[in-house]
């Protein structure tokens, strides 16, 4: 990859610890978004101060996540809404501590509250339903530090209308796409099958949810035209 940067090795060690997260996304930030520089995140104050609201304590990693990209929108805030501290909310059901919406508020993000204690919790998700009483929290990445480096990955399919794409999936298009792309070493999420899966390519990054939909970022014209031709078919964008 252009400037260093092999996207595939990097986020294998992203998964090694959340100083390794935190670190892809540094790397990913410099050379696929702008740098992160010191102030970027929320401070000290502002954590301790939705703890306090709160009434419990934030996990490590929600804590230094947000010192890290806090209100830096173009990484987290192009498509869906990262809540700065002062936002966060327990659901009413009080189970998760809720810290992303989807950009229409049609699913949730959250931590389940039992699992507040772990340095590094797992994550869950919720659609809001017609039927209030179907809805329910479900698995959605194991570890918080892992679905950050999901959603900076994911808010940058939306960061560049001229780089960016999207079109529906059928059998031969994801058989092409599996022949052409390296699969990233992310584990599909969340735990119905088919989940969504990572691919890469030459200055590319795309997003196969289940096996329906296709997201793809590039670097440059050049790329982003070299996967239309690579996948043929009616691109959205």
């Amino acid at each position: 990859m252009p400037n260093g940067l092999d996207l595939a090795a990097e986020l294998a060690h992203a998964f090694q610890g959340r100083e390794r997260a935190w670190a892809f996304i540094r790397r990913f930030a410099a050379e696929w978004a702008n740098p992160l520089l010191p102030g970027d995140g929320h401070d000290v104050a502002e954590l301790d101060a939705a703890e306090e609201r709160l009434g419990l304590r934030l996990p490590a990693a929600l804590r230094e996540a947000y010192a890290l990209v806090g209100p830096r929108d173009d990484l987290t805030g192009n498509q869906d809404h990262l809540l700065p501290p002062k936002s966060l909310y327990v659901d009413e059901t009080g189970e998760a501590l809720v810290y992303r919406l989807e950009n229409q508020h049609v699913v949730e993000w959250g931590i389940p509250l039992a699992e507040l204690d772990r340095d590094d919790p797992p994550t869950v998700f919720r659609w809001d339903m017609l039927d209030k009483e179907a809805e329910r929290w479900a698995p959605w990445i194991d570890r918080l530090s892992a679905a950050f480096v999901e959603i900076v990955m994911s808010e940058s399919l939306f960061a560049d209308e001229d780089l960016s794409g999207n079109r529906g999936l059928d059998p031969e298009t994801v058989a092409a796409l599996e022949t052409r792309y390296a699969l990233a070493p992310f584990p599909g999420y969340p735990a119905d099958d088919p989940a969504t899966r990572w691919f890469f390519g030459p200055d590319a990054l795309l997003r196969d949810d289940g096996r329906s939909w296709l997201w793809v970022r590039a670097r440059t014209p050049e790329a982003m035209d070299d996967v239309r031709h690579a996948l043929p078919g009616m691109w959205c964008a």
